[in-house]
């Protein structure tokens, strides 16, 4: 079974993500903060995939991504938000994938799928 990282500030947001991917056979677990996911990380590294919102207070999801390519080289990471500005950063090139935020699932799911056949 597959485990992923759901790190995002909006607790609505992560209860959604949590539940859909759950339903389908993961297991997930989340983190409201980058601090939290770099805690979680380095205690346990047995993520094959970790979704990062990128607008978060303290350290967003680029700066966390960075820091994540830089700990755990091999870790997949998937980079979520409502703003498709991002994609054309250059931070952005830290993630394996980039997902613009929607109620359909669809997307996220198929990035999730995909990334776990690489």
């Amino acid at each position: 079974m597959a485990r992923i990282l759901i790190v995002d500030d909006e607790d609505n947001i992560r209860l959604l993500l949590k539940e859909e991917l759950e339903d389908i056979g993961y297991e997930v677990i989340e983190a409201n903060c980058a601090k939290k996911a770099l805690e979680i990380l380095s205690k346990d590294q047995n993520f094959d995939i970790i979704s990062l919102d990128i607008e978060m207070p303290e350290m967003n999801g680029l700066e966390l991504a960075a820091e994540i390519r830089k700990k755990y080289p091999n870790k997949k990471i998937i980079l979520m938000t409502a703003y498709s500005h991002y994609k054309s950063d250059m931070a952005s090139w830290a993630a394996d994938a980039y997902v613009v935020k929607s109620l359909d699932l669809t997307e996220f799911k198929d990035t999730i799928n995909r990334l776990l056949q690489i």
